[in-house]
């Protein structure tokens, strides 16, 4: 099991109704972001994986969108999510995430909407931090 920071960030704002530029009632994310809590409650991982929700997460075409984030590990980030019927599987993958020492998640090892739904699977920090960037460096700006 892994000692790392876990964090499950689900948009809020995702899936709004707008009227005269206010939201309407609650969003797709808002309730995928509370089936998602209610289901952790018996979820094996509810301690080492909180559920955090995100004013926006700036992929407006996508609703609704989550990420699996981690230190030293892939984020990913899923959109086109049903918000009515996906927070089962969310949490499924959010478990072998979870497992997985890199964070790395196969095509073949997901969940079926979390195939499909891929926006981003961005390198971790420390990857980045190991790379000499001497070369861009000394460039005056």
């Amino acid at each position: 099991m892994s000692n790392k920071q876990h964090t499950l960030f689900v948009c809020t704002t995702c899936a709004s109704m707008w009227q005269d530029g206010k939201r309407v009632g609650s969003s797709g994310g808002q309730q995928l972001l509370q089936q998602l809590q209610e289901l952790a409650q018996n979820w094996e991982l509810r301690n080492n994986f909180p559920i955090q929700g995100v004013e926006c997460m700036s992929a407006c075409n996508c609703s609704c969108v989550i990420a699996f984030v981690a230190q030293d590990k892939l984020t990913y980030l899923f959109g086109d999510l049903p918000a009515d019927s996906s927070a089962e599987t969310i949490l499924q993958c959010a478990s072998q995430y979870y497992a997985k020492p890199d964070g790395s998640l196969p095509w073949s090892e997901r969940p079926e909407p979390l195939k499909k739904g891929i926006l981003a699977k961005i390198p971790p920090l420390n990857k980045w931090a190991r790379l000499n960037i001497s070369c861009c460096s000394s460039r005056t700006h």
